[in-house]
């Protein structure tokens, strides 16, 4: 399997941005849609947003919509999201997956390979 390494998270005020990253070990990134989900404590773990395999189709929920960014960049095995207008609801930890099953975007069972998460806290 794929391994995903996320980075990028950190303590910021509301309104700030910032931009996760998650890296591939291996070519079959660019074979594979993305997808990145977060979970907050006490949560269950969420769809935010993801990318078909060649960046063209892009899937948002409303918590992204407006305010993330997701990007790919096959060349260099690595997806991104770009958050702008943080705020304290957003904190979490932030997953990065690869979608290698039939089934719903937003649906966390379609992954099969995920990181370890990268935390994001949104705090005056």
């Amino acid at each position: 399997q794929v391994q995903l390494v996320e980075s990028g998270g950190g303590l910021v005020r509301p309104g700030d941005s910032l931009t996760l990253s998650c890296a591939a070990s291996d070519r079959t990134f660019s074979a594979y849609d993305m997808g990145w989900f977060r979970q907050a404590p006490g949560k269950e773990r969420e769809f935010v947003a993801a990318i078909d395999a060649r960046g063209g189709a892009k899937y948002l929920t409303e918590i992204a919509n407006g305010r993330f960014t997701i990007s790919r960049d096959n060349a260099k095995l690595m997806l991104f999201l770009q958050m702008n207008s943080l705020r304290p609801e957003d904190t979490a930890t932030y997953y990065c997956a690869r979608k290698a099953a039939f089934g719903s975007h937003s649906t966390s069972r379609a992954y099969d390979s995920w990181g370890r998460g990268t935390q994001v806290t949104v705090s005056s």
